[in-house]
């Protein structure tokens, strides 16, 4: 069985729940207390082992790839300051040479399409999928927990939590059958996917919270899929055609998550984040508490 190395990462997506906010700054790269949303979802991905990070971009995208480059003005000041431990934060995140590619989604057709398009850079291995509005919050990283479910059982795997009340038909619904030895119950046999399901026909309360460990042959699927749900190629759709040849499981992680491609789930990342920082989580809560 592959190792898992390699992971796609969608993020050539308008972010129309959270506009005006991503109006002109790519969702992606709204802050989360210190750090850009989408440099928490590559240390976990980092944390989990990953060694190849395939962007997914759209037009207007430019600043995430920008990020993660030199910033020889920013770099030559602080140095010329003696800033030296801010300058050693700020080439930490930088990439190693060849780490991450970049590939272009043409036109907005769907979650499954943004995927099928990184289909010649992940080639004939088993990868990641990480939705880069959902930051998940846990030891070990929410990633590495999905990829020891692998290591275990092999075949596809998607990361579940319950959904929201009143929520299911804004996600991918699974269906559940018995679990899996070795994982407290968390992982369990995945027999049926519904996307956006139609309120009172959800399979369960648990949804596909943003991360996956799928197997090549869901470009297969991909290449042949017609539109679905909002007229877009959806990811779900694939996996259920993919259900029949291979073996998928759902695994429950163990950890918090946070959807900031909402407005409020964006504000409780911060607040998460701000209270649990090392050196100014404490000023962040004298902070808070003089506001409420």
């Amino acid at each position: 069985m592959k190792r898992v190395r390699k992971a796609v990462l969608p993020v050539a997506g308008l972010g129309t729940r959270i506009q005006p906010a991503a109006k002109t700054t790519p969702k992606e790269m709204l802050n989360v207390f210190d750090r850009p949303l989408i440099v928490r979802v590559i240390a976990e991905a980092r944390g989990a082992g990953i060694e190849h990070f395939v962007f997914v971009t759209g037009r207007g995208k430019s600043a995430i790839e920008d990020y993660f480059d030199h910033h020889v003005e920013l770099e030559a000041l602080l140095e010329a300051k003696g800033k030296a431990e801010l300058l050693a934060e700020v080439r930490a995140e930088l990439p190693q040479p060849g780490e991450m590619s970049f590939v272009r989604q043409m036109a907005p057709l769907g979650l499954g399409h943004a995927v099928w398009c990184a289909r010649d850079l992940i080639g004939d291995e088993p990868f990641a999928v990480m939705l880069p509005d959902m930051i998940m919050d846990a030891q070990p990283p929410a990633l590495a927990q999905a990829i020891a479910a692998h290591d275990a059982v092999g075949g596809n795997i998607v990361v579940i939590e319950p959904v929201p009340p009143g929520e299911a038909h804004r996600y991918g619904i699974v269906e559940l059958g018995g679990a899996a030895a070795g994982f407290g119950g968390r992982l369990r046999r995945l027999t049926g996917m519904v996307e956006k399901p139609p309120p009172g026909t959800e399979p369960s309360n648990m949804f596909i919270s943003g991360r996956y460990i799928l197997q090549p042959e869901i470009f297969e699927r991909l290449a042949a899929q017609e539109a679905g749900a909002g007229g877009e190629i959806q990811l779900t759709d694939a996996m259920i055609g993919l259900l029949e040849r291979q073996p998928f499981h759902a695994l429950n992680y163990d950890g918090v998550t946070y959807d900031c491609g909402d407005p409020i789930g964006l504000l409780r990342a911060n607040v998460a984040f701000a209270l649990k920082h090392p050196d100014l989580g404490g000023a962040a809560r004298v902070v808070l508490q003089a506001l409420l």
